[in-house]
């Protein structure tokens, strides 16, 4: 795993840094790749890529994956950030062309392929990845991103008739560019209070900075003013007829499937071991791991807070652990731990967390590392393509079925409508009360959460046109799910372990298994009325291999007490100069008044408090109009509505 960065203009101009200057952009990510650290620029001087390595596949000789990697006539340079799980099959098809191979390096596998087929290579590749790949004889640019949205990737353009273009794994290094201006995108702040997702679209929390969509790229043309050309190369495709399969098939084409995606994720030349919680996704992808481990067996790990309750992760984790036979490892999470790691993580990131887990991983990541492994598989991804989200999926089906008899009508108003039923079934400031939460001029200057509403009305409108004919109405639900939450997911795995220079694999995070379980008729996936019967194909698929207790787990939300440790953190809220500018006094006021009872207000809230602090301090200069007048809320009010929808919401 890698860090990747690059800057670019376009033809006739210059990058205007010194290579010194682009080193200590790279170098804000050093966590990302300690194993190596690379640097190119182009002749003309109107382009550099810089990479910083975490070596998981050909460790030794260095020089073989070192990065950036040029193309044997030099036309190619390539910046990458991931790892090729169908590398062999990618190289026999490379070979059939007259490819000749250097390396085992999944690195040289992606430049050679993109050097072959173009953009076409890049449905080619299963895996997770993030690169840029510069052509220096049609001086393109072009940046591209995995599937599901593992890796991320972020882009900024600016420089007038420069057409200049920052990129990077993370945010910090394209703010590090002394002309990349450093202010909030305020619809995305308000988002986030709704979503605690920190990008909306392609829009991040930072007004400018973008994100390369999953399964999406971008080319700059570098002749041309760095005119810019987006795309996809992949989108969801069921695989066959919906109606056709039944349990026993579903549970056949499930299991095969997710065999084949731990075995392909298990690659790597260094140790890889396995994060566990007791739940039925973990449990599974740590048994087939160590049924195909070496030997000396598959290690695995665990994070939370110990409070000795029988059916807490952590003890469901040695439960699990002991029936495996894995060598295992605990991360304890305590209160002390929790609150001075976030803050920190803030800090590190220069951006809020989405979830509390976000500790809990990153602590398990720092506990492994320290043990020397580099390479950790995880369960992400079962939840939003199987249906493991009871509410939310409850809500849909409750929703379509109230519905159905006013279906037809202005399809964008009613693509908008499925979306915001997303939206508020796991909201945690709820939209309706953002007036009450955000000062004045924020409010206004989101008007209403209106590009929210844009954004994922049309996310849903085009997963509408694309469903195919044996779609219902609950797969395009389920499908819009995936799309929207799951990236987020992985980006906290990603950002949560890649602080400790670690790799997580997703194998259930998978664009093959995706496409199967987008295939399967909602019955496979979900029955209402019990939360056992979330994921069902998948619970049925592993029932022989795993004791009863793991398949009937239900899902555990937040294995943190989190609401709990964050009563008293309050004073963060009323010390904070973005908190006095950015929220509504009264909110500010209830909030840390009463932390814990408010958590679904306070945990956003204190976040961005945290961030902004992190950025601004009490710098002014990037409100959107000056902050005269509290919003007319009281406190009291706020209390009274937000210690109700706490007690009423459901956390997912």
């Amino acid at each position: 795993m890698c860090g990747i960065l690059g800057i670019a203009c376009s033809m006739g101009h210059r990058i205007g840094l010194t290579d010194a200057q682009v080193v200590a952009m790279r170098d804000t990510m050093s966590h990302r790749g300690p194993d190596g650290a690379g640097l190119w620029r182009s002749a003309q001087g109107h382009v550099a890529l810089a990479h910083r390595r975490l070596a998981v596949i050909e460790p030794d000789p260095p020089d073989h994956g070192a990065q950036p990697m040029m193309s044997d006539d030099g036309r190619f340079v390539l910046v990458y950030n991931g790892e090729l799980y169908n590398d062999d099959e990618v190289r026999r098809d490379l070979a059939r062309c007259g490819a000749v191979f250097r390396t085992r390096c999944d690195t040289e596998t992606v430049l050679r392929a993109l050097a072959e087929w173009g953009v076409g290579a890049l449905a080619r590749f299963r895996g997770m990845f993030a690169l840029a790949l510069f052509d220096s004889r049609e001086q393109r640019l072009l940046l591209a991103r995995d599937p599901l949205g593992i890796k991320p990737l972020y882009w900024h353009t600016g420089g007038g008739d420069r057409g200049q273009v920052v990129f990077a794994s993370e945010i910090s290094p394209i703010l590090s560019h002394p002309g990349v201006p450093v202010s909030p995108d305020w619809a995305t702040l308000s988002a986030y209070l709704t979503t605690i997702r920190a990008t909306l679209g392609e829009r991040t929390l930072f007004d400018g900075v973008r994100v390369v969509r999953p399964g999406g790229f971008v080319e700059f043309d570098l002749a041309h003013g760095g005119r810019a050309r987006a795309g996809e190369f992949w989108r969801s495709t069921p695989v066959r007829a919906a109606g056709e399969v039944d349990d026993a098939e579903a549970q056949q084409l499930v299991r095969r499937a997710v065999v084949e995606s731990v075995g392909a994720h298990l690659r790597s030349d260094v140790p890889v071991c396995s994060l566990l919680s007791g739940g039925l996704d973990s449990t599974i992808i740590a048994s087939l791991a160590a049924a195909a481990a070496p030997p000396r067996g598959l290690r695995t790990y665990a994070a939370g807070h110990d409070d000795g309750a029988p059916d807490a992760d952590l003890a469901c984790a040695r439960r699990a652990a002991a029936e495996l036979g894995t060598e295992h490892a605990e991360a304890p999470i305590t209160r002390e731990l929790f609150l001075a790691r976030w803050p920190e993580m803030v800090a590190r990131l220069g951006a809020p967390l989405s979830t509390p887990n976000e500790v809990a991983i990153n602590e398990v990541a720092r506990r492994l590392r320290v043990d020397g492994r580099i390479v950790a598989l995880s369960g992400e991804g079962a939840d939003e393509l199987f249906a493991g989200y009871d509410a939310i999926v409850s809500a849909a089906l409750e929703f379509e079925a109230a519905h159905a008899a006013n279906a037809r009508g202005d399809a964008a108003q009613t693509a908008a409508g499925r979306a915001m039923l997303h939206v508020c079934a796991g909201a945690w400031t709820p939209p309706e009360r953002k007036g009450d939460v955000l000062a004045e001029e924020v409010w206004r200057a989101v008007e209403g959460d209106a590009a929210m509403r844009a954004e994922l009305g049309a996310e849903f409108l085009e997963l509408t046109r694309h469903a195919g004919p044996h779609a219902s109405a609950a797969d395009i639900h389920l499908r819009y799910l995936r799309r929207i939450n799951l990236a987020g997911l992985l980006q906290r795995l990603d950002t949560a372990t890649m602080l400790e220079r670690v790799e997580g694999r997703t194998p259930l995070a998978d664009c093959r298994i995706a496409e199967l379980a987008e295939s399967l008729p909602i019955g496979r996936k979900f029955l209402p009325g019990s939360p056992a019967q979330t994921k069902r194909c998948l619970r049925s698929a592993f029932a022989a291999d795993l004791s009863p207790w793991v398949i009937a787990r239900p899902k555990a939300s937040f294995p943190l007490p989190f609401q709990a440790w964050i009563e008293g953190t309050g004073d963060v809220l009323r010390e904070s100069g973005f908190a006095a500018q950015v929220f509504a006094p009264g909110a500010v006021e209830a909030v840390a008044q009463q932390t814990g009872a408010l958590w679904r207000l306070g945990w956003p809230m204190l976040n961005l408090a945290l961030w902004g602090e992190r950025w601004w301090g009490r710098g002014p200069s990037w409100i959107p109009a000056a902050h005269s007048s509290p919003s007319g809320v009281s406190s009291s009010a706020v209390v009274e509505d937000a210690i109700g929808l706490s007690r009423a919401s459901q956390v997912v």
